[in-house]
């Protein structure tokens, strides 16, 4: 079914060249013509391309309601979108974990929230070891919680002495 109108190529080329470039991907089929190949090998530089783009750690920034310290388990309230201190012992609000804190941030202050990747964790994991939501407001503990009414909250597991990979699940109600 015909559209009635020409596709912008150059258009599409130049989207795909900045994203390319922003993420710093190796183009190795440029320059690209302004037709249809052109827009071919710009597409299969960008699916080369990722492969090679692998962020260590995604996040995002938010505004604490709390005071939180570097590596603390957070989630969010519904109420407003600022974040505070998780804790499995709670209501299935405050035990599910949105992220960590990548930094110290005082209430009102904003922070790092990492959801994915890598965590330098500032006390010691063991490698390996699964990781759970703690009745602590903010830590999180390898043996999980067991009463009923609290909640079993995965968060992820240690990948060095140093190093915490982020593997968020959702919470689990004990009956």
């Amino acid at each position: 079914m015909a559209t009635g109108y020409e596709p912008n190529i150059e258009g599409a080329i130049a989207v795909l060249v900045d994203l390319m470039q922003g993420n710093g991907f190796t183009m190795t089929r440029q320059p690209y013509e302004p037709n249809y190949r052109g827009l071919v090998d710009a597409i299969i530089d960008l699916k080369e391309g990722f492969p090679a783009y692998a962020p260590s750690r995604v996040g995002f920034d938010a505004t604490t309601f709390e005071a939180v310290s570097d590596g603390d388990a957070l989630y969010m309230r519904q109420s407003d979108g600022q974040v505070g201190l998780a804790v499995a012992n709670d209501t299935a609000d405050r035990a599910l974990v949105v992220g960590f804190a990548d930094a110290d941030a005082a209430s009102g202050g904003t922070v790092k929230v990492l959801v994915a990747g890598l965590l330098d964790y500032p006390s010691t994991v063991d490698p390996g070891d699964v990781y759970y939501l703690g009745t602590t407001a903010g830590e999180i503990s390898t043996t999980p919680p067991n009463t009923a009414g609290h909640y079993v909250t995965r968060v992820g597991e240690g990948a060095t002495t140093s190093d915490f990979s982020i593997q968020l699940e959702p919470p689990i109600q004990l009956h």
